[in-house]
């Protein structure tokens, strides 16, 4: 697996309010605005998405109990079977499935893994989204 991130989604408990926030509190501009999903594009093609708290642990398979910090990181892959193949890489480093990598709602393909401390990690290809060489997103 490449050391990189690509979206560290934050999970918000009303997307008004934190699109508000930062809109105007911080100045930034979204790339992309899809219903729930709102994605700011950062320095180094790292991207910072919003999406309902409620929404974002129902898709990782988390219960919201308050404890897991409603954020999970992701990293986009060039096909289907990259996901795959690093879901496999971090299962053999010790991580653990949860959720089994499938074909989402969104037209893309993705799973969730846990790092050994229980971080959620979504692996994921998007065919909306465009990686360049170096494996950064670009729009």
């Amino acid at each position: 697996m490449d050391p990189r991130i690509n979206i560290i989604t934050l999970g918000v408990t009303d997307q008004a309010r934190a699109l508000r926030f930062y809109r105007e509190g911080l100045g930034w501009r979204p790339e992309v605005e899809m219903g729930d999903f709102v994605l700011f594009t950062l320095a180094g093609g790292l991207c910072l998405a919003l999406y309902p708290r409620k929404l974002l642990a129902e898709d990782a398979k988390l219960k919201d109990g308050g404890g897991w910090g409603g954020v999970t990181v992701a990293q986009n892959e060039p096909s289907q079977k990259r996901v795959d193949e690093v879901i496999a890489q971090a299962l053999a480093a010790g991580g653990t499935v949860l959720k089994k990598a499938q074909k989402a709602e969104w037209g893309g393909y993705s799973g969730y893994v846990a790092d050994p401390d229980g971080h959620p990690w979504e692996i994921a290809w998007n065919p909306h989204f465009t990686l360049n060489a170096d494996g950064l997103l670009t729009f």
